[in-house]
């Protein structure tokens, strides 16, 4: 996904410069979607219409479902999580905002006194022809990004989305050369960055414990999008542990901070089957896999040295997620045994 913001004074042609660029996106086949920001109350249901009134009644979030679909939310949103909802909504190309002048977006302004460091070009929209739109649209193609905690490229010698956004901006970086990252987080409403290794570690393990569920009971034939939602009301501190994995009986080196992601999920898993309280000590062993299959393996599991009693459904899950976090690490040998042990 890209963005980029059109920006400007009052009466510069904003909305009809952001009409003109969302033709011409669409024209060239993309998926787009549009955020308008005004410092006025916006109204997008009519007065004495049912949903209205749903909304004069009290109601804080009131949803329309016809021939389309509309949400009214009585409150402002901030900007990078409407961008995350837009995100997981459906599959879109680019986001196309008309306003946000105060944000770290790539920005087209309409006005030169609305121009900064954000700004990927100044345009006039009154006398823009369609030539001059095509151009512009081409350096929104090739100057725009994606939300900017999502950016990253270890590759290239940066390593915040700050640095990055603005290589992009200047031309000096494509998106193409970033890190394919294959999950997205946010807490609190925040939105929080995942590098190449942490977003596709994410992937692993949850896609681990889903294949052990029956999905065909829920009308879910094909896995193309998983969205995750996980209230907290716990306030659980990330652990300090050693951590040793060992693969066909050869230890698996890692760095720490793969050992610490290792040694919290880990201890997340077993302190989720309520073994015992205090657990110090883990150890994982398993056996017998055949061609990274797992159904005929075996698993033993030790909390404190004291071994542990765990049902098929439970034995799946530890199985297959915890074959799933080694498999991220990209061992380059087939695994018939593994052995995990993490200590505090």
């Amino acid at each position: 996904m890209k963005i980029v913001s059109i920006v400007g004074r009052k009466n510069t042609g904003k909305t009809s410069l952001t009409v003109k660029v969302i033709e011409e996106l669409t024209k060239r086949g993309y998926n787009v979607a549009s955020i308008k920001h005004s410092h006025h109350t916006m109204e997008m249901d009519k007065e004495n219409t049912d949903t209205w009134k749903h909304k004069q009644a009290g109601s804080n979030v009131v949803v329309g479902i016809g021939s389309t679909t509309f949400f009214n939310v009585k409150k402002e949103m901030d900007l990078n999580r409407l961008l995350f909802l837009i995100k997981h909504m459906d599959f879109v190309d680019f986001v196309i905002i008309e306003g946000f002048k105060k944000y770290n977006y790539p920005k087209i302004a309409t006005s030169p006194d609305v121009v900064d460091e954000y700004t990927i070009k100044e345009v006039d929209s009154f006398t823009i022809d369609d030539n001059g739109l095509k151009e512009l649209v081409d350096i929104i193609e090739e100057r725009s990004h994606d939300i900017v905690n999502t950016l990253f490229a270890n590759n290239c010698g940066f390593n915040n989305g700050e640095s990055i956004a603005s290589e992009i901006r200047k031309g000096k970086l494509t998106v193409n050369e970033l890190d394919d990252i294959h999950s997205y987080l946010s807490i609190n409403d925040k939105v929080v960055g995942l590098n190449r290794f942490v977003s596709d570690y994410l992937k692993q393990i949850v896609l681990g414990v889903i294949n052990t569920l029956n999905l065909d009971d829920y009308d879910v034939e094909n896995i193309s999008n998983i969205e995750l939602i996980i209230p907290n009301e716990t306030n659980n501190s990330p652990i300090d542990a050693e951590c040793s994995i060992l693969v066909n009986d050869k230890n698996i080196e890692i760095n720490t901070f793969t050992k610490n992601i290792v040694s919290n999920s880990i201890k997340g898993m077993i302190n989720s089957i309520k073994t015992e309280d205090n657990v110090k000590t883990i150890e994982v062993i398993i056996s017998n896999i055949k061609n990274d299959k797992l159904e005929n393996a075996t698993i033993k599991l030790k909390t404190n040295n004291h071994t542990v009693d765990i049902n098929k459904f439970t034995q799946g899950i530890l199985k297959e997620t915890i074959f799933a976090i080694v498999n991220s690490l990209k061992v380059d040998t087939k695994i018939t045994e593994l052995k995990i042990k993490v200590e505090e």
